[in-house]
Formats: C-alpha cells, sequence, structure tokens
C-alpha cells in the first residue's frame, strides 16, 4: 500500500532509519512574508534544496494586493540547530520581509484540504459515504462508481481520514498543503 502521508511513511521505516544526530528533529510550520515578484519562490526553494532540507508542504499566495505581497507558509522537518538555519537562511533573501516559525511562537491555527478520489460498490461505497460523515468531508463529486470527497483539518484528520480510505478503493489525492496563520491580534 501507498503511504499517503509523510508522517505515514516514517512510522513505517520505523528503526531502519539510522539517525547520526543525537538530536530530535521536529516538525515546524514557518510563516514567509516576501515580495509578490518573479522568482522569489524559486529562492526560496533553492535555498532548502541547495542545502539538502526536504519541504513537507509548502503554500503560497498573494494576501496583500496594495503593497505587494504574498505569504509562503512552509512546513519542514529537522534539528533545532537546522531549523534556526533555515530560519537565518530565510530572512537574508532580499525579498524576504519577516519570517515567522509559528511552532515555536505559540498558538496558531493550521488546515489543510484535500480532495480524495474512491472509487467503490455495495459495502464500500456505503461505508466510504459513513466515514466521510464522521470526518466531516464533503462529498463534492459522485458518479455510479466513485466519490470525490473535500477533507479539510488537520494533517493528522487529513492523514487519517486519506488512510481509512485506502482500503475502500482510494484512487487518487490532490492536496493543498498546509496554511497557518499566529493566534491573537499580531499579524505577520
Amino acid at each position: 500500500m501507498t503511504a499517503w502521508c509523510s508522517s505515514e511513511r516514517q512510522r513505517e521505516q520505523g528503526n531502519e532509519t539510522v539517525t547520526k544526530v543525537a538530536e530530535e528533529t521536529n516538525r515546524h510550520t514557518i510563516s514567509v512574508l516576501v515580495d509578490n515578484e518573479a522568482g522569489v519562490l524559486a529562492r526560496v526553494i533553492g535555498l532548502f534544496s541547495g542545502r539538502g532540507y526536504n519541504i513537507e508542504s509548502l503554500t503560497v499566495a498573494e494576501v496583500n494586493p496594495h503593497e505587494n505581497l504574498s505569504r509562503i507558509t512552509i512546513v519542514t522537518s529537522g534539528t533545532r540547530l537546522i531549523i534556526e538555519q533555515i530560519k537565518n537562511q530565510l530572512r537574508r533573501l532580499v525579498p524576504v520581509h519577516r519570517v515567522r516559525d509559528l511552532t515555536l511562537e505559540g498558538p496558531h491555527v493550521s488546515r489543510e484540504l484535500a480532495l480524495v478520489k474512491v472509487a467503490g460498490t455495495g459495502e464500500k461505497r456505503v461505508e466510504a459515504l459513513r466515514i466521510a460523515d464522521v470526518f466531516r468531508a464533503r462529498t463534492v463529486d459522485t458518479t455510479n462508481e466513485s466519490f470525490v470527497f473535500e477533507v479539510v483539518g488537520s494533517t493528522d484528520k487529513v492523514c487519517a481520514f486519506i488512510k481509512l480510505m485506502e482500503s475502500l478503493g482510494l484512487v487518487e489525492v490532490s492536496r493543498t498543503g498546509v496554511v497557518a496563520i499566529a493566534r491573537g491580534t499580531n499579524p505577520l
């Protein structure tokens, strides 16, 4: 079976992975406010790929058309030192205005959306609908042989829904990636 979530792949690898660094690796959600101009996203991605850092999730959209600003939300994993290096290197990029590690800076809200296509008939079809109801997933398309569900929530919720659909005829998954924002009155 395919592991549709990176956290699932990591758990499946279990003890096979040998960690050279004794320090714990943690997942971080980093928000970056940048100029909305050509090439900025390529520079940010280049920073990660050039140093061998992995991007687990990446979303970007214009958030302030008057000031021509975009927000990039990056989910990555690393030791405390690696995460600090990533943030410092992001701050040095010319079009970057602000960098915030939402994981460390306090309470934040994060969500992900996935479209999940499931094919099945009979009991599997009924079970897929029942599980979708439990997860509050919306049916956005249906045929006699398939459904497309829209599920929104934390990455863990999306992964759990996808995992349950695997045995019921999971065909395809399309995910938005994580979007996140700090709670409270302070902006990015």
